[in-house]
């Protein structure tokens, strides 16, 4: 093929096209949370963790010494958020040292309800019920005063949203 002006002008407009369509590709794939690590906090125990964590709508999980749980109206996290149910029941929860952070695992081992939220956005892919057993992940940071907070990722992990467990004060918590 000969080279003219041209021809070398639509070229470099190809080349062009193409870098754009992969920026555009490459930054559709990474979004502030999508790639989210942790939060660096280490000094966690489980005696510290231990207790009873409130959320909106009636959500609450009780996490005993002993390492047993108990769920109330807990929505799924990342994808499952969508699928609008919320399980209630018993399970077992540990704490878990990463070098981004720690975690606390919640593991549901015996559903005993499920709820659903008004606002879901989509049925579970299989058209069937909420799962009967199910495992959380929550991330494991310090607020204002250094108490303990528990928060998960849901929903498309471009928009950032987050999840938040927060400690019900305790009868001899000062206020």
């Amino acid at each position: 093929m000969k080279i003219t002006r041209g021809n070398a002008l639509r070229g470099i407009r190809g080349y062009g096209a193409v870098a754009a369509l992969l920026i555009t590709l490459t930054g559709c794939l990474a979004g502030p949370a999508q790639y989210y690590e942790g939060t660096g906090v280490h000094d966690a125990t489980a005696a510290e963790a231990a207790g009873v964590w409130e959320s909106v709508e009636g959500t609450a999980m009780t996490l005993r010494p002993d390492g047993t749980a108990t769920v109330t109206r807990l929505d799924g996290w990342d994808f499952d958020f969508d699928e609008g149910w919320r399980l209630s029941g018993r399970g077992a929860w540990s704490l878990a040292d990463t070098p981004d952070g720690q975690l606390l695992r919640l593991e549901l081992t015996a559903r005993t309800g499920v709820d659903r939220r008004a606002d879901a956005t989509a049925s579970p892919p299989d058209g069937g019920d909420a799962p009967t057993a199910y495992s959380w992940r929550f991330y494991v940071d310090r607020d204002d005063r250094h108490g303990l907070v528990l928060f998960f990722h849901f929903g498309d992990p471009d928009a950032g949203n987050t999840y938040v467990m927060t400690r019900r004060p305790s009868a001899t918590t000062a206020p």
